[in-house]
């Protein structure tokens, strides 16, 4: 028997016999593998278990406990969504339904204005679990996209994605990619399609686990409408979201985590503890700050002030708007437009409102003649910045059209750079830590490759400085290739939250771009003029972000020092009063916020509400705390009462917790 040889991912070699595939080779490395494959990488390509091998061949056998694996669990479960959904749903018709983060969706058109709800996704998920029992095998079907469009003479969407992609360039009617559509095909006039049972095939490039019974650990999250491609002139459809993963206990986890995430939710922990608002009347993605969130507000951005003063920052302030000009000399005109605000013509010329701050410190960089004596020079602003955000897009204050930034541009030699950069990772590490935050990631983001200006080696420079700086941190880090910003590379620092999410706050960019375009300068001691080099560099991104992932990281419960009131004094009866107010006042002058809650209600009614409002200390004053000068400590989180602590003794307690930052 004619025999092949194909290389694994450990660098050796394997024969097989000629015509084996990629499940055979499985079989044949192990029966645990065979039991725990999904899909094959063969040359870098992901393909099916059945697609026969090649001499010579790289491959790696895929199994859930990869990203690859769990993303082919998802799409595949997606094509049981379909199933279920068409057969549950005679006359529906479904477009795209591909995976996602934690888990995938499907895009249906219902016949006759019917509609799906969230109370029909149970009646769905009983229909796919009939399927996964089945164990309906996955069968791929190549054929040319002619006899495609007969296959699916009856579902215009996915003869659409036939005609857009299999028949025509790859690209939409606007000349863009369809990244989205092409999921869906061969591609090279050829279409692909999965059978699943004699009734149901499904238009899709794969692969796919071998049989709906490798599935099994879903659930169906909820219901949302979708315009087709995302185009709000296309159909509206229904589409339908659920969750994927390899195991009953890594959905239970998952689940377990979004039930956590809805508790911690910053948009309902806002309301209930009266930090700010949304109002309807000033349009998506614009907030108000009520007078407890400004005081967190005021305490942070205070914080920021006080460590850019230690660091040997100037603090500088900036207008909202500037003229076109500037926006054309900075080039966020070419390569930002889409993200700022229409222009606003006054007195003859055109007025933008600033999406970013670092043209204005250009500007004060420019005002006078530098010496590299000088240098550094670092620049700090809390400057509020406008962008334009789909109004579909705003998310409470994650992502928000008005916002400010704890700004700074630091302008350097290119020798200073480098120890520059390197003590701007440990100063933005050290100002999270501060908050509570202990686990990071970071990323390092290259050059676009279609919207970027300057020359390669610039841009080569700077990324291997941004490069030295994060291994001489010993932060780990991924690459991003192509994701940096149009005038140079970054590095992006992700926080994780107590329940395990990530995000992204912290950024570092290095810039030539800025100072050839505005034409800065400073005299070197040589004698002649150089060009310094830009550093942007944002410690918690945007202000009102870093509000709100820290809202949902103490779930409202925020440390003695950012809490807003930080301790309620609860007289047990209206004899207690004048007591209350005197503990009121000690506590006032020592710079602490408080407040009383008079007896008006019963005391257990009262504190319940304080508790409710998660506050670090709740004071319960009596008769015998008036006659000794204690008061009675309710910690949040601790087991019971601690009954005639002295006022003093609470008071350096508190001071303490605020000192630390504990």
């Amino acid at each position: 028997m004619a025999e092949i040889s194909v290389l694994l991912p450990d660098g050796s070699t394997r024969t097989i016999p000629s015509g084996a595939t990629a499940g055979d080779l499985a079989a044949d490395i192990g029966p645990g593998l065979a039991k725990a494959a999904l899909i094959a990488t063969v040359d870098d390509v992901d393909v099916d278990l059945s697609a026969p091998l090649a001499d010579g061949q790289q491959v790696s056998i895929i199994t859930s406990d990869s990203d690859a694996g769990l993303e082919t669990l998802r799409h595949s479960t997606a094509h049981v969504l379909a199933q279920a959904v068409l057969e549950l749903y005679p006359g529906s018709t479904y477009a795209v339904g591909p995976p996602i983060e934690d888990g995938f969706y499907y895009d249906f058109d219902l016949p006759d204005g019917a509609t799906i709800s969230d109370d029909d996704l149970e009646a769905i998920e009983a229909r796919m679990q009939e399927i996964i029992e089945a164990d309906q095998p996955f069968e791929r079907h190549e054929v040319p996209a002619a006899e495609g469009l007969k296959l699916f003479a009856d579902h215009p969407y996915k003869r659409e994605i036939i005609e857009t992609v299999a028949m025509a360039t790859g690209t939409d009617e606007a000349g863009q990619p369809t990244d989205e559509l092409a999921d869906e095909v061969a591609g090279d006039g050829q279409i692909s399609y999965y059978r699943n049972s004699d009734s149901f095939i499904d238009l899709c490039r794969g692969p796919h686990v071998p049989s709906t019974g490798r599935l099994g650990h879903f659930k169906l999250m909820s219901v949302a409408g979708a315009y087709w491609r995302r185009d709000a002139g296309r159909p509206s459809l229904q589409r339908i979201y659920g969750t994927a993963w390899a195991s009953r206990k890594d959905l239970a986890a998952h689940l377990h985590r979004l039930a956590e995430a809805e508790k911690r939710d910053h948009r309902r922990l806002a309301r209930e503890l009266d930090l700010l608002s949304w109002p309807t009347e000033l349009g998506p993605g614009l907030a108000v700050w009520h007078p407890k969130g400004a005081v967190v507000r005021r305490i942070i951005e205070d914080y920021s002030r006080g460590r850019h003063d230690e660091g040997g920052y100037q603090s500088v302030v900036t207008p909202h708007i500037a003229r076109s000009e500037l926006w054309e000399t900075s080039g966020h005109l070419d390569f930002y437009r889409e993200s700022m605000y229409p222009a606003m013509e006054l007195d003859g010329t055109s007025y933008h409102l600033k999406p970013m701050n670092c043209p204005f410190h250009v500007l004060i960089y420019k005002s006078s003649q530098r010496s590299y004596r000088d240098l550094p020079i670092r620049l700090f602003e809390l400057g509020t910045v406008y962008r334009y955000e789909l109004s579909g897009a705003v998310h409470g204050l994650m992502r928000i059209r008005g916002f400010t930034q704890d700004d700074s541009h630091i302008f350097a030699t290119r020798e200073q750079a480098p120890a520059e950069i390197a003590s701007l990772v440990a100063f933005v590490l050290s100002v999270l830590r501060a908050f509570g935050f202990d686990e990071f990631e970071a990323r390092l983001a290259t050059r676009p490759q279609e919207k970027s200006i300057g020359e390669d080696a610039e841009w080569d420079l700077a990324t291997e400085a941004l490069r030295e700086a994060l291994e001489a941190s010993g932060l780990e880090y991924e690459m991003d290739e192509g994701g940096g910003a149009f005038y140079g590379p970054k590095i992006d620092i992700d926080v994780r939250d107590a329940i395990g999410r990530s995000w992204q706050l912290s950024t570092l960019q290095v810039d030539f771009q800025l100072p050839e375009r505005f034409g800065l300068e400073y005299v070197g001691s040589d004698g002649n003029r150089h060009r310094p080099v830009m550093i942007h560099r944002a410690l918690m991104g945007a202000i009102e972000r870093f509000f709100g992932v820290l809202i949902e990281h103490c779930s409202g419960a925020f440390p003695a020092w950012l809490a807003p009131v930080q301790a309620a004094i609860l007289p047990v009866a209206a004899t207690h009063a004048d007591y209350a107010a005197e503990v009121e006042a000690r506590l006032s002058q020592h710079g602490f916020r408080v407040e009383v809650a008079d007896a008006l209600e019963p005391l257990g009614r009262r504190i319940r509400a304080a508790k409710l409002q998660k506050l670090p200390y709740v004071l319960v004053v009596g008769d015998d705390d008036v006659a000794h000068g204690t008061v009675g400590v309710n910690a949040r989180g601790s087991d019971g009462d601690e009954r005639g602590v002295l006022l003093d003794d609470f008071a350096a307690r508190l001071a303490d917790d605020v000192e630390t930052h504990r």
